[in-house]
């Protein structure tokens, strides 16, 4: 009984690192998870009298309290609009900038 104890016991203490050795490898064998991300910074230089175009309009925000910001009242027809950290006024119809107000 205490030589088949003492097989037994022997037997465990060699077959330990053999299975630590196929897992490491089953690890190693594993293809690295690559995480790509397509990140577009779009910093415009805006200039008067250029006509925004549909796409650029989409990434504008509407400012509709234009007195927090320290704007003055929009004319008839124009509209205060954010884009990054500037302040455009464009026109409603054809989205043509006439005023601009750089970022603070």
């Amino acid at each position: 009984m205490k030589k088949i104890f003492a097989v037994l016991l022997s037997a465990s203490f060699l077959a330990a690192p053999l299975v630590a050795a196929t897992e490491a490898s089953a690890q190693d064998h594993r293809r690295p998870v690559v995480v790509e991300r397509d990140v577009h910074v779009t910093k415009y230089k805006w200039s008067r009298g250029h006509r925004m175009t549909p796409a650029e309009r989409r990434h504008v925000q509407d400012v509709r309290d234009y007195r927090r910001y320290r704007l003055s009242p929009p004319p008839h027809g124009y509209r205060w609009v954010r884009a990054d950290n500037d302040y455009l006024l464009i026109g409603i119809n054809n989205g043509v900038i006439s005023n601009i107000i750089i970022g603070r």
